[in-house]
């Protein structure tokens, strides 16, 4: 267990760092947030690489217990409501899995790149839609009556020039495009970090 402590240590940052720069706005669209979180993936895909799916899955269940925690503490100041708490649990606890079940997956597949880019994508997408949708979406407004969720269900044209959508459908594009990005870019820490452990490249 001690050679996973390392990324169970980089998990709980990206997850408490993501909770806390989520209250801090970012341009229209995204928060600061949006930046940290993507990396909870490359930290998956770096433990399943070089540990395995048991030890990324080990990892992700550490990275859910703390963010559930951070999302209660945030709601008994008031600071988040019981809707954005299982949004967030929810999808970072699916996404995840689904992330290490398709790296797994493609393990010996392809290139190097091919299972991080892939399952960070894969799980990047169910991330969005499982927090927005669950979070913002008017259909949804049972899960908590009394949390007023209006405002992100005004219609406006996606991002400002695209077709008309709820304001949440904006959000969740803004969010998705940035974890794209990320998800790229990701690549190299993720080779770096990959071949400072195994000694080798990732080139399996």
């Amino acid at each position: 267990m001690t050679r996973f402590l390392p990324g169970v240590f980089a998990m709980a940052i990206i997850v408490v760092a993501s909770n806390i720069l989520v209250q801090y706005h970012l341009g229209a669209w995204l928060t600061w947030g949006a930046i940290t979180y993507p990396f909870a993936f490359l930290v998956t895909d770096v433990m399943n690489r070089v540990y395995g799916p048991a030890a990324a899955r080990r990892v992700v269940l550490v990275g859910f217990v703390i963010g559930v925690g951070c999302s209660l503490i945030a709601a008994g100041f008031d600071k988040t409501t019981l809707r954005i708490a299982i949004a967030s649990g929810s999808a970072f606890l699916f996404a995840q899995l689904l992330d290490i079940g398709v790296f797994d997956a493609l393990r010996n597949r392809g290139g190097w790149w091919t299972a991080p880019v892939t399952s960070s994508f894969v799980g990047s997408a169910l991330d969005t839609a499982l927090f927005f949708s669950i979070a913002f979406a008017a259909q949804l407004s049972f899960i908590d009556p009394s949390d007023n969720v209006a405002w992100a269900n005004e219609m406006i044209p996606l991002l400002g020039v695209g077709p008309v959508a709820p304001v949440w459908a904006s959000l969740a594009a803004a969010d998705w495009m940035l974890k794209m990005a990320l998800c790229v870019l990701s690549l190299v820490p993720f080779r770096l970090i990959v071949r400072n452990i195994l000694g080798r490249d990732p080139a399996f």
